[in-house]
C-alpha cells in the first residue's frame, strides 16, 4: 500500500529535479516512510491514479505548499531529571505542530547529561514511546569525559557540545583551552561534530557586571554583562581548532557579527567550520526588549539592530549555514516571571528563549525584505541542518529513496501567536501577540500524518523513530579498534513501551 499526496505546488528540494515549485504528487512506502516516486506533473497523477485505482491512499493539499520536513538541531528537551522544564512528548509535539519532523537534543540541562554512554542509554529510554518527530542526540564534551568520547561516537551521538564559559547547570562544567584541544585530537577523522557554546569570560564583562549590579532589571545591564568581545575571543579559539584538526567544528547560536571576519578567515585557510544563528537574533534586536521582561534573556544575548541586519547580510551571503531554534525552555519560576521581588531580574533569571513550533513562521516572514527565496529557506532550515547532524543522506529532499517526512504550510497565510496555539510546555515566548507569515497546515512523518491544524489541531500517535549514527571500524589512537562513520543509521521506532534499548541498539 503506497500513500499519494499532491498539491498544487510542490518543492522537492531534489538532486535531480529543477529547484522550482511544481503540481503534481509524491508517493511514498507504507513499509519504510520510503519516498517511491514523484509525479511531477498533473498527467502523471491522473495516470498514477487510473493505474493504482484502489490500491493507495490519496490525500490532496489544493494550493498548499508541499516541501521536506524541516530539521531543528540546537533543541534542549531537558528530560529526565527536568521535565518541568521541557519533556519528549511536549517539545516533539511542538516540532510537529511547527512542520519538523526531526530534532537533535543537546546534552545539558536534563539530568543526567548526556556525557556517557550510559547517560545516553538514560535519555533514550526516557523518550520510549513519547516523541512526535525522529530524535537524533547530541553528547556533551565535559572536563572529565575524554575516556568516554570515541565510544559516545561508536553508540550514534551526532558530536559533542562544549562550553567555554558556565553553562548555567553544575552537572555540565565547562573546558579549558586545553581540554577542547584534547577532545579534538581525539576525535579527529571521525566525522563527529565538536560544537562550541562560544563564550569565554574575560575582564569587560566582569567590569560591566560590577558597575551595572545595582539596576538589573534593566536590558541594557545584561546586554553589557555579556559583551561582543567574550565571543569574539572564543571564536577565536574556535577558528584555531579548526585549522589545526581534521574535525568538523561548529559554532553555535552566534550573536554577534563581529566575530565574522575571524569565520571567514578560519575558513579561507581550510577550516572544517560551520555556523549556526537563531530565530531570536534575527527576528528581535536589544531596542525592542521592555526591561524586566525575562522572557527575552538567552545567552549570548540579542544585540542591537545594527547588528541584527549585519546577521541578516550574512545570512543572504552564505557565511552562516543554518538557522535554529535553540529552543531552552524553563519553568515560570527560573524564568523569574512570577510575582515576587525578583520578578523581571535579567542577571538572576534563566537565559533560554522557546520558540521550536514557531520556526518557519519567524524565518519566513522576513525573508522578503531581505531577498531570501523557498530554496533559501529550505536549505537553512533543512539541507544544512541535515548536513550538520549526517542525515543528509535520507533527510532533507523528497527524492525516491528519502525519507517521507513533508511539511504543508501556506506561505502567503498570517496568523497571531497565542498562548493557546503553543504546545511546548511552558507558553512564556518573547513571540506572543506577534503576528506572522507562513501557516503550517500538516506535518508528515515518513508517509504517516502526525499534525493537521484545524480549529482543533489533531495529532497522531507518536511514531518519532531515534536516529543514532552508526559508526564502524574506528581506529584510536593507540591502534585500537572502535568505530568509523559509514553513513548509515540505526533506528528504535519508540512507540512499543517494551522494547529495550539494548536490543536494538549497540550502547
Amino acid at each position: 500500500m503506497e500513500t499519494v499526496y499532491t498539491s498544487k505546488r510542490i518543492f522537492l528540494n531534489s538532486a535531480t529535479l529543477p529547484e522550482e515549485v511544481f503540481p503534481g504528487g509524491i508517493v511514498v512506502s507504507a513499509i519504510d516512510g520510503k519516498v517511491t516516486r514523484v509525479l511531477s506533473s498533473w498527467a502523471a497523477v491522473d495516470r498514477y491514479l487510473k493505474d493504482n485505482e484502489g490500491d493507495f491512499k490519496h490525500l490532496d493539499f489544493g494550493n498548499l505548499l508541499l516541501m521536506p520536513g524541516l530539521i531543528d538541531t540546537h533543541v534542549h528537551i531537558n528530560e529526565p531529571g527536568r521535565t518541568e522544564w521541557e519533556g519528549f512528548h511536549t517539545a516533539t509535539k511542538a516540532a510537529a505542530a511547527g512542520g519538523f519532523t526531526t530534532i537533535c537534543d543537546m546534552p545539558l540541562n536534563s539530568i543526567p547529561p548526556t556525557t556517557t554512554v550510559a547517560n545516553l542509554r538514560t535519555k533514550v529510554n526516557a523518550a520510549k514511546g513519547k516523541i512526535f518527530v525522529d530524535v537524533a542526540f547530541w553528547g556533551g564534551l565535559v572536563p572529565d569525559n575524554q575516556n568516554e568520547l570515541r565510544r559516545m561516537i561508536t553508540s550514534g551521538v551526532i558530536g559533542f557540545k562544549c562550553f567555554l564559559c558556565p553553562s548555567g547547570v553544575e552537572e555540565f562544567p565547562h573546558v579549558s583551552e586545553e581540554q577542547v584541544y584534547a577532545a579534538a585530537r581525539l576525535i579527529e577523522g571521525t566525522g563527529a561534530v565538536l560544537a562550541f557554546h562560544a563564550e569565554v569570560e574575560c575582564q569587560q564583562q566582569r567590569n560591566e557586571s560590577l558597575r551595572n549590579i545595582n539596576d538589573p532589571f534593566k536590558y541594557r545591564t545584561f546586554l553589557e554583562s555579556r559583551p561582543d568581545s567574550m565571543e569574539q575571543q572564543a571564536i577565536e579559539l574556535v577558528a584555531k581548532v579548526a585549522q589545526q584538526y581534521d574535525v568538523r567544528t561548529h559554532i553555535v547560536h552566534l550573536s554577534t557579527a563581529r566575530a565574522l571576519p575571524t569565520i571567514r578567515h578560519a575558513r579561507a585557510l581550510g577550516g572544517r567550520l560551520t555556523v549556526e544563528t537563531c530565530h531570536h537574533y534575527l527576528s528581535l534586536a536589544a531596542e525592542d526588549v521592555p526591561d524586566a521582561r525575562t522572557e527575552f534573556k538567552c545567552c549570548p544575548p540579542i544585540r542591537d539592530r545594527t547588528n541584527q541586519e549585519q546577521l541578516w547580510r550574512a545570512v543572504q551571503e552564505g557565511e552562516i549555514d543554518l538557522v535554529v531554534s535553540d529552543h531552552s525552555p524553563s519553568t515560570p519560576q527560573m524564568k523569574l516571571l512570577t510575582d515576587g521581588k525578583q520578578r523581571g531580574n535579567f542577571l538572576e533569571a534563566w537565559g533560554g528563549i522557546s520558540s521550536l513550533q514557531l520556526g518557519l513562521p519567524l524565518f519566513w516572514t522576513h525573508c522578503q525584505r531581505y531577498g531570501l527565496t523557498l530554496e533559501d529557506t529550505v536549505r537553512l532550515l533543512c539541507t544544512e541542518p541535515a548536513r550538520l547532524s549526517g542525515l543528509d543522506q535520507r533527510k532533507s529532499r523528497l527524492d525516491p529513496g528519502y525519507d517521507g517526512d513533508i511539511c504543508v504550510w501556506d506561505p502567503e497565510g498570517t496568523f497571531t501567536v497565542t498562548e493557546d496555539m503553543i504546545e511546548f510546555q511552558h507558553k512564556a515566548t518573547p513571540y506572543l501577540n506577534r503576528t506572522l507569515q507562513g501557516v503550517v497546515h500538516a506535518t508528515i512523518l515518513r508517509g504517516t500524518p502526525i499534525y493537521f491544524r484545524s480549529d482543533e489541531p489533531s495529532f497522531g500517535s507518536p511514531l518519532g523513530n531515534i536516529l543514532l549514527n552508526s559508526r564502524k571500524d574506528i581506529t584510536n589512537r593507540n591502534g585500537e579498534d572502535s568505530a568509523t562513520n559509514d553513513s548509515t543509521h540505526q533506528l528504535l521506532n519508540t512507540s512499543s513501551e517494551e522494547e529495550e534499548l539494548e536490543d536494538d541498539v549497540d550502547l
